[in-house]
């Protein structure tokens, strides 16, 4: 079955990381709600890469900040579309955007959507 994955690059403050983990497991649980196979949410640990970029750099992380690494995992690029259509009118999530403390700055997020090309 070919599966389709939104994945996300995310420069947040280390004094933040607690904060984002209660705003990412509310997320979790919510884009599970509406048929998500899998939501992951993964702090950087391991980060100092030699030879490539590194994630903290791709991200412009700065100083004080970390890097997390997620992936929403869907059926289908379509189921996506139609999860994402539910989750975008959900007032929970709706409420976490409108939020004046979000955790991280979200014009600094790297998002994409992917087909899978290899799965074991």
């Amino acid at each position: 079955m070919a599966k389709y994955v939104d994945g996300f690059v995310i420069p947040v403050p280390k004094r933040n990381l607690r904060a984002y983990r209660r705003v990412a497991k509310a997320a979790g649980k919510i884009w599970m709600e509406y048929g998500a196979l899998e939501y992951l949410e993964c702090t950087g640990d391991d980060l100092k890469a030699m030879g490539v970029a590194s994630f903290p750099r791709a991200a412009r992380a700065k100083k004080g900040e970390t890097v997390l690494f997620s992936w929403i995992v869907y059926k289908s690029k379509t189921q996506r579309n139609r999860v994402n259509a539910k989750i975008m009118k959900d007032q929970r999530i709706i409420s976490m955007m409108n939020s004046t403390g979000m955790p991280f700055d979200a014009k600094r997020m790297v998002y994409g959507g992917f087909k899978v090309l290899v799965e074991y």
